[in-house]
């Protein structure tokens, strides 16, 4: 059986109200539920990728309170099946949706569920990322919902991880140092002048490797990059974990079947890590 994207929603920050990522998580995820037309309750498995959140919260996890949100399986005693509505956490930075994938390949595999959601949310700790310059990634959300299909040609293909043999050169960290008194508001992100370039220098290595490596034709593949941007007024900031579903519904609207047999999702960040996966939507 192979596993594919039945449906995909992304959230911006709500002008009127405080960025939280529980809401803009939980918007993403009941955007692709209504794509999709299924309910909360048939989602078997939720697992949060996001790793900024207002605060600087860490527990709770971040997934409990977006299955509240979402309204998954809020009442065990009328829903008490094993794998009806787990969730967890699971963060690797900008690779956290493919490590998302693998993790979900394996539960669909297993029948361990039916129905699999990824949410990827990223929200600046003092809850407004336009009030801090030094901060690069956009206040967003974003959503896959998951499942098995019978159509032998469509799917993932196997999600591959590869590390550069150099130091990092960014990172995001709370600087105790000079937090203050404003510790659960701020974060440091450092990223070295050049970096940019050298992630996507690593992130074409990486895609051609894993071409060579599964034999697959560059040429008739269309690649989802780490480099989406982020559409919508007002919104400043690159994506983060998002990255992947931004550009996965990008290529949707962009993509021609008669021009490429699949997509190949490429995701690059901190390590320097990257992590590759293939994809062919059913129909293709």
């Amino acid at each position: 059986m192979a596993m594919v994207i039945t449906a995909a929603g992304t959230a911006l920050p709500d002008a009127s109200a405080p960025t939280s990522v529980v809401d803009l998580a939980g918007r993403a995820a009941r955007g692709a539920l209504a794509r999709a037309r299924v309910s909360a309750s048939s989602i078997g498995v939720l697992i949060n990728v996001g790793v900024y959140r207002e605060h600087n919260t860490f527990e709770p996890a971040m997934s409990a309170l977006v299955q509240k949100e979402v309204g998954i399986n809020l009442d065990y005693i009328a829903d008490p099946e094993p794998a009806a509505g787990f969730s967890f956490d699971l963060m690797n930075g900008a690779c956290g949706v493919l490590n998302a994938v693998q993790v979900g390949q394996a539960l669909l595999e297993t029948g361990s569920t039916e129905r699999l959601l990824i949410t990827a949310a990223d929200v600046h700790p003092g809850g407004d990322a336009d009030r801090d310059t030094g901060y690069p990634y956009a206040d967003l959300a974003g959503a896959l919902l998951l499942e098995r299909s019978a159509d032998p040609h469509a799917g993932f293909g196997p999600v591959r991880h590869y590390t550069a043999d150099r130091p990092t050169d960014v990172e995001g960290y709370l600087d105790t140092d000079t937090m203050g008194r404003h510790g659960r508001t701020t974060i440091t992100v450092r990223r070295e002048p050049g970096h940019a370039e050298r992630l996507s220098e690593f992130a074409a290595k990486a895609a051609a490797d894993y071409a060579q490596e599964i034999g697959i034709d560059l040429d008739r593949t269309l690649v989802i990059g780490p480099s989406a941007t982020v559409e919508g007024a007002g919104v400043r900031g690159e994506p983060h974990t998002a990255a992947p579903v931004l550009g996965y519904l990008r290529a949707l609207d962009e993509a021609r079947r008669d021009d490429y047999e699949q997509l190949l999702f490429v995701s690059v960040g901190a390590g320097p890590s990257a992590a590759c996966a293939l994809y062919r939507p059913e129909g293709w």
